[in-house]
C-alpha cells in the first residue's frame, strides 16, 4: 500500500480524553529530573555547548559493562535462551547473587529469599505493592528519589523528614522517632541518590534496632510489622575509606523485616540491561514475585544467564570494580578538587566530599545576588543561569522532593569526560565573579 494515501487518525479532544483518566494516572507528575534532562537534551540536539551533569546514567565510551558480562549474555542469545525466564528469575542467578552477597556482605540469603526483576524500579513499586494499603504511612527522609511517586501509586500517607547536610542528608533513628508507631514502612537509600552519602554503620543500626524494637511491642499486641525498604543500588559504588553496609549483617534480627533493592543497573553501568533484584524473607518474596508476574517485570532470561557468570567469577567482578572505580574517582576527585578550588577564592559555593555512587552535592550560595541586572531568588534561577552562561546543567534538590530554596544541586558523573569536567570549572568562576 502506498504510504502516502494512509489516512491520518482523528484522536479527538485530547483534553476531554485525558480527564478520563484513573486518579492513580492523572495525580502523577513527570519527574522533576526528566523534565530538566529533556530541555538539556533539547539544547544540546541544537548544537549548544552544554556540559550536562543532569543524568543519572552512565556514557558507554567511558563505562562499559563488563566484557564477560557482555560475552555471556551475547552467548546466551545465540544458545537460544530468549524464551520466558521463571518469574522469581533463574535458579543459576539467583544462587550466583546468593554467593555474591554471602562474599561481600558475610551473610547468606538463601535462593528463595531472592527475587529477580527488570532492574531496581520493579523492586521498589514490588516492595511497596506488598507491603501498602491505601491510607498506610510511609517514612522517607528527602532528599530522596521517587518516593514520593510510589507513595502515591499506592495511597500510602507520605511523613516526610527534610535531612539535612550536618547528618550528610541521611536520616537518623532520631529524626524518625517521632512517627516510628504509626509508620507501616520506612525507605533508606545508601549511598544516597541524590547526595552521594553513605549512611554511617551506626547510624544503620541504630534504625534497624529501633525497628527490631517497634516490632517487639507490634508482635505483643498483635500489629502489623514495620517494614524497611533498603535501596542500595549504589552499594557497590563506595570511594575509596567508605563502606557499604547490608542491614541484614548489621542488625541479623531485623533481616525479617527488611527489603533490599540491588542490580547491575550503577554497580555495572548495565541501567538499559534492566536486571535488577531484590533481598526479602521467603514469604514476602513468593507473593511479590506472583504480583510482579502480572506486570511482566521479569529480566530477560539471556542476559539473566550472562549476569550470572558474572557475578560467579569473583576475579571478572574484583577486576571490574577495580577499573569502574578508578574511573569514577578521578571524576569525583576532579568535582571535589574544582570545589575546593572556588572555594578557596572564597566564591559562593560550598560542597560535600563525595562518598559514593555517582553524585557530587554541589552549593551554590546565590540567592538574593544580582547578575546582568537580574535578581537571583529560586533555585531554578539559578540553574537556569548555571545552563544559559556556563552551560552547565545541574538538578536542583528540589527535584528529588526537598521544598526550600537551598541552593544545592546534584551532579552526576557518569555521563561526561574529564576533558568537559575541566572545561566546566573556568566557565563557572567566570560567571561566579559576574554576580553581585
Amino acid at each position: 500500500m502506498d504510504q502516502s494515501a494512509a489516512k491520518p487518525l482523528d484522536f479527538g479532544d485530547q483534553q476531554t480524553l485525558d480527564a478520563s483518566l484513573s486518579v492513580a494516572a492523572r495525580g502523577l507528575h513527570e519527574s522533576g529530573i526528566l523534565q530538566i534532562t529533556r530541555g538539556v537534551r533539547a539544547r544540546l540536539a541544537k548544537g549548544e555547548n552544554i556540559i550536562n551533569l543532569t543524568v543519572g546514567d552512565f556514557d558507554p565510551r567511558y563505562f562499559p559493562i563488563p566484557e564477560k558480562m557482555a560475552r555471556g549474555i551475547q552467548a546466551a542469545v545465540a544458545r537460544g535462551e530468549t524464551n520466558y525466564p521463571t518469574p522469581e528469575g533463574i535458579l543459576p542467578l539467583r544462587q550466583a547473587i546468593s554467593d555474591y552477597v554471602a562474599r561481600t556482605a558475610g551473610v547468606r540469603y538463601p535462593v528463595d529469599a531472592i527475587v529477580v526483576c527488570s532492574g531496581g524500579r520493579p523492586v521498589l513499586y514490588g516492595a511497596y505493592r506488598a507491603i501498602i494499603n491505601p491510607g498506610d504511612k510511609v517514612m522517607f527522609s528527602v532528599p530522596s528519589w521517587s518516593n514520593d511517586a510510589y507513595s502515591w501509586l499506592t495511597g500510602a500517607e507520605s511523613i516526610v523528614i527534610e535531612a539535612t547536610g550536618e547528618t550528610g542528608f541521611q536520616p537518623t533513628a532520631e529524626m524518625f522517632a517521632p512517627h516510628i508507631g504509626e509508620a507501616a514502612m520506612i525507605c533508606i537509600c545508601s549511598p544516597a541518590n541524590p547526595t552521594g552519602t553513605v549512611m554511617p554503620e551506626q547510624q544503620l543500626a541504630d534504625i534497624l534496632r529501633a525497628v527490631v524494637e517497634e516490632n517487639r511491642k507490634r508482635e505483643a499486641s498483635g500489629k502489623r510489622p514495620l517494614f524497611v525498604l533498603h535501596d542500595q543500588m549504589y552499594g557497590a559504588l563506595v570511594t575509596e575509606g567508605q563502606s557499604h553496609s547490608y542491614p541484614a549483617a548489621v542488625v541479623p534480627e531485623s533481616a525479617r523485616y527488611v527489603i533490599s533493592a540491588d542490580g547491575v543497573s550503577k554497580a555495572y553501568a548495565g541501567t538499559g540491561l534492566r536486571l535488577g533484584w531484590m533481598l526479602i524473607p521467603p514469604a514476602l518474596g513468593a507473593r511479590v514475585r506472583d504480583l510482579l508476574s502480572h506486570a511482566g517485570a521479569w529480566a530477560p532470561k539471556a542476559e539473566q544467564s550472562g549476569v550470572a557468570e558474572f557475578l560467579a567469577d569473583e576475579a571478572a567482578v574484583a577486576e571490574y570494580r577495580k577499573e569502574m572505580d578508578a574511573r569514577l574517582a578521578e571524576r569525583l576527585d576532579a568535582l571535589r578538587e574544582g570545589f575546593q578550588g572556588l572555594k578557596d577564592e572564597g566564591l559562593p559555593v560550598d560542597f560535600i566530599n563525595p562518598q559514593g555512587a555517582i553524585y557530587f552535592s554541589a552549593q551554590f550560595r546565590l540567592h538574593g545576588r544580582t547578575v546582568d541586572g537580574r535578581k537571583l531568588v529560586t533555585d531554578e534561577d539559578i540553574r537556569m543561569l548555571l545552563l544559559e552562561k556556563p552551560g552547565v546543567a545541574v538538578v536542583p534538590f528540589q527535584a528529588f522532593g526537598v521544598q526550600g530554596e537551598t541552593g544545592w544541586f546534584r551532579l552526576s558523573v557518569g555521563s561526561v569526560s574529564m576533558v568537559e569536567i575541566h572545561e566546566m570549572f573556568p566557565r563557572v568562576r567566570a560567571l561566579l565573579r559576574e554576580v553581585q
